[in-house]
């Protein structure tokens, strides 16, 4: 903190135009607008320049000095530098000459600021020596590393290889290859013959190849035991390891979790730690494994940070002889240091005068960077003055009422203040205060105390006063205050509110619920304001909610006071859920429920709703559940009730699980059938266990036998069973049942299901099988059935096709025809038919052959004439004549799309190429014509439209 309270003067050595002193009110120091910035410049550049930013705000306008390495430029002596208005141009950069750190000075009568740091380094990057370099040569299967030995350059390079011609650069490939971005040198975890060749980083190397060997992981690449960073920054750690097979990489953050932002970088060998901040600090881990072995290298990460502000001074105005207190607080890792400057010098001032105003600047500083907040102090010496703030002129107050007059001139040092009323001095009584700061209180206000208040301020270089008059008012009060209202849930209510009020002043109504005010704006919600005259301000409440009820408060408002009242909404409504729900006495198929009642919200509690529901009386509170599942987990919430509807569920119970009992129902869904030869499937559908050790008990015997074979499935989720025997005919009939059995017990068996053994493929094939073609898109198949096979298949397929290709139909049951579709026109088709059951397919009938038609004609009927005739219409058009691959015309179809268009009438059917048909009285009549070629039941269209 900067405690200023006596004077002490520098100019820091700099010369201020004409000697003039800061001008308070009217003058101001400089202010950064733009300061300049570090860059770097490419060495050699011909003819470049470069420029440094400085702009400041200030009055009168700034001079401005530029420092380089802490010494002043004097820009006569030297012509390489130039000054733009603030800003610094260096022609023709040098390294040797202009490398360094720069600073502006921004200066004017009112004090000197400084700028930050801006450092100008240069760029460059020098050849590589001429030498060659040896050829190296490594053992297949071995690791090895290519060094690159860049030249002097700056700043870092970014490194890469390629192979023998450019540009055949290196591909990351599994982990196989590495390039360091620190070093540049490229790093091979394994050779393998086929990498033989030449390597470019500005460089050269030969590879011979020997056997290859395995090798556990020899970490090569490794980052330092301590990495400083600064946060908002990005860390790189590299961690690279020769190995066969190829090792692998796993980072992890010793003693806590990698952060989610390195992603994929955590199994790579760069971990990448982006915006670093103060939780990523800590110890990191690079373990590198294979087949052959593991190795760990760790280093701490070091997170520290430039200084940032956490307080900064701000401009002040403060009057002569008076005390400043100024703060300056700063963060950064490490703890930056903090110092004062005025005016460019040390701060050392003990005593506040004239002379102290200035421009003042707090530095924070650590090896990370500087940064500075600046701010003027101006001392203030002045006569009360009221011409800015006087007195109020006209102040009206409510009679009854308190009023508020404040006097507040400029003045330095601070005046004294007192007031008067004509010729009459104003002190302290019960009905009039004066603070020491001037403000003049009166109670309990009276028509008498209206007029004219004068307050007077007083230092030792002037007196000023200024004068108000106070207007009393009519006081404003509530005419009709709202009543208490009680309402159910989803009804409106209405509160009244009246108020009487100052004729010359407006009146403003607002509500409040229990403190808070109300939105009466907000689109539909659920209040409303009453439109009427001024002095009345309604409340409506639509569709009154539980959250609605409470105190309403009426606040009848005017710019000298207010009146308020008050009105108690009760909401009645479904009751709130019960609480402390309990789980007692729990049993094989019951248990027992405790609660306590909710809130009834103004509706006494009807009655208790558990599960299915079961109704529990409203003065209940517990409740025993019965017909539960035994061994089974459950959980519980109980609803209230009352007349006005059902509240909301209490919270779960904790879960609980009935205790066992044996099975009490047999399993259901028992059949079965199908599978391989000699087999007897049996299936059913899993049911509850009801307890521990469940498992199904299956009975079976041929139909007709007395003995059972009885069989056990120890298994909770089986539901099928396959009975194996060479001795099982086909498709022989079993009597099958089921029962459950657990550690408590075993349950009834189920009633008798006839299940029969897998069945034998058929053997013989259908005969007389016969085709037919209908239309050009389908036939019809008819065959003999065999006896005892209820299911046959077609399989059909085109001229010139392979049998093995052909296209499959089924059919079901006892039938002995089938349709296939989906054919194409005029095309030869060779079909066969094959019996099938649940055992496979059997041998396929000779094959017959089948021809589908024609297609029908393409072409729609031409040249439509028509000539109408009263209601009645003679149309004619030309005949269509078929193609030679096209079915022959039949006849032609008309029929009427406007009269009948949802029956789509047919009016006419004929062979002719003219007709006369009636028409409906409309002034837009649509016919459409179709011919069409007859295929047994199937007709084929091709349409034209005519409107009239």
């Amino acid at each position: 903190k900067l405690i200023i309270n006596q004077y002490f003067y520098s100019n820091g050595g700099h010369i201020f135009v004409g000697g003039d002193v800061c001008v308070s009110g009217h003058d101001s120091g400089p202010v950064f607008e733009e300061q300049p910035s570090s860059l770097i410049y490419p060495e050699g550049m011909p003819e470049g320049k470069v420029t440094l930013s400085c702009q400041a705000r200030a009055s009168p306008a700034t001079i401005y000095r530029w420092r380089v390495n802490g010494t002043e430029i004097a820009f006569a002596e030297d012509s390489h530098y130039t000054q733009v208005a603030g800003n610094l141009v260096i022609n023709n950069p040098q390294n040797g000459r202009d490398g360094g750190s720069y600073q502006c000075l921004a200066i004017n009568r009112c004090g000197t600021i400084v700028s930050r740091v801006a450092n100008l380094k240069f760029g460059y990057l020098h050849d590589f020596p001429p030498e060659s370099r040896s050829p190296q040569t490594v053992h297949e299967g071995t690791g090895t590393f290519l060094a690159c030995q860049p030249p002097a350059h700056y700043p870092a390079l970014s490194y890469r290889w390629f192979i023998n011609e450019f540009p055949n650069f290196i591909q990351p490939e599994a982990g196989r290859w590495f390039v360091s971005q620190v070093t540049g040198n490229l790093y091979l975890a394994n050779a393998k013959a086929n990498d033989t060749g030449n390597y470019f980083c500005f460089t050269t190397i030969n590879m011979d190849i020997t056997n290859p060997r395995k090798a556990s992981p020899n970490i090569r690449v490794r980052f330092p035991a301590e990495t400083y960073a600064l946060t908002g920054q990005t860390a790189q750690l590299e961690c690279f390891a020769y190995g066969n097979p190829i090792p692998k990489i796993h980072w992890r953050k010793v003693g806590g979790i990698l952060p989610p932002k390195v992603g994929a970088s955590a199994e790579g060998p760069i971990l990448i730690i982006p915006e670093l901040n103060f939780d990523d600090e800590g110890m990191y881990e690079c373990e590198v494994y294979n087949s052959e072995g593991r190795e760990t290298h760790q280093g701490r990460i070091s997170v520290q940070a430039q200084p940032e502000w956490l307080q900064v001074m701000s401009d002040s105005e403060v009057e002569i002889s008076s005390e400043l207190q100024w703060s300056c607080a700063a963060a950064g890792k490490p703890r930056p240091t903090i110092h004062w400057l005025l005016n460019n010098g040390r701060l050392r001032i003990s005593n506040l005068a004239l002379e102290d105003s200035g421009m003042y600047q707090c530095v924070a500083e650590n090896k990370h960077g500087t940064i500075y907040s600046n701010a003027e102090l101006r001392v203030q010496v002045q006569a009360p003055d009221f011409r800015l703030n006087p007195v109020r002129r006209l102040v009206p107050a409510a009679r009854g009422g308190q009023v508020k007059m404040e006097c507040k001139p400029r003045a330095a040092p601070k005046p004294t203040l007192f007031w008067s009323r004509g010729t009459e001095l104003l002190t302290n009584s019960t009905r009039i205060t004066v603070t020491p700061d001037g403000v003049l209180w009166i109670y309990n206000i009276s028509r008498s105390d209206e007029g004219k208040y004068t307050c007077f301020a007083e230092n030792y270089l002037g007196k000023a006063n200024s004068t108000g008059h106070l207007s009393v008012r009519d006081a404003t009060k509530i005419t009709l205050a709202p009543s208490n209202a009680d309402i159910n849930q989803g009804e409106n209510a209405s509160l009244q509110c009246h108020a009487s009020h100052d004729p010359t002043m407006d009146l403003t109504f607002t509500w409040s619920l229990n403190g808070v005010p109300l939105d009466l704006e907000e689109p539909n919600g659920h209040y409303r304001r009453m439109e009427g005259k001024e002095t009345i301000g309604d409340l409506v409440i639509v569709n009154g909610q539980l959250s609605h009820a409470g105190t309403y408060t009426c606040t009848a408002q005017t710019v000298v006071d207010s009146a308020v009242a008050s009105a108690k909404l009760v909401v009645r409504g479904p009751p709130g859920p019960p609480g402390g729900l309990v789980v007692t006495n729990v049993d094989d198929t019951s248990v027992e429920l405790r609660w306590s009642h909710g809130y009834d919200n103004h509706s006494p509690i009807g009655k208790y709703v558990i599960l299915d529901p079961a109704n529990i009386e409203g003065n209940a509170e517990s409740a025993r559940v019965i017909d539960l599942r035994p061994w089974m987990d459950y959980e519980f919430q109980v609803i209230a009730s009352n007349i006005l509807g059902s509240g909301e569920p209490s919270m779960a119970s904790q879960s609980v699980r009935t205790k066992q009992a044996a099975p009490t129902v047999a399993p259901s869904g028992l059949g079965g059938g199908g599978g391989n030869r000699n087999e007897l499937i049996i299936t059913w559908t899993v049911s509850y266990q009801n307890g521990d050790g469940f498992g199904y008990i299956l009975a079976f015997r041929k139909q007709g036998m007395p003995t059972w074979t009885v069989v056990r499935v120890p298994h909770v989720e089986s539901s099928r069973y396959v009975y194996s025997n060479e001795s099982l005919s086909a498709y022989c009939p079993f009597e099958v049942r089921i029962k459950a059995y657990n550690k408590k017990g075993e349950g009834p068996f189920s009633q008798i299901a006839v299940v029969h053994s897998a069945e034998e493929e058929p053997t013989v094939s259908p005969r007389r099988i016969n085709a037919t073609a209908l239309t050009a898109f389908e036939i019809q198949v008819s065959w003999d059935p065999i006896q005892h096979l209820i299911i046959n298949g077609i399989r059909y397929w085109r001229q010139h096709e392979r049998e093995a290709a052909a296209d499959r139909v089924r059919t079901a049951g006892l039938e002995n025809t089938a349709r296939v579709t989906g054919l194409r026109p005029n095309t030869l088709y060779h079909v066969t038919i094959l019996a099938y059951n649940s055992a496979g397919t059997g041998p396929p009938s000779p094959r017959t052959t089948v021809i589908t038609k024609k297609p029908p004609p393409s072409r729609p009927p031409g040249n439509v004439s028509w000539k109408v005739d009263g209601s009645w219409v003679t149309v004619r058009w030309d005949h269509v004549k078929s193609m030679d691959n096209e079915s022959t015309v039949l006849g032609y179809k008309v029929s009427d799309t406007l009269c009948h268009p949802t029956l789509r009438l047919s009016l006419k059917m004929c062979v002719c190429v003219g007709l006369t048909i009636p028409i409906c009285m409309s002034p837009e009549y649509l016919l459409r014509f179709s011919h069409l070629s007859q295929r047994q039941d199937i007709i084929s269209f091709h349409t034209s439209e005519v409107r009239l």
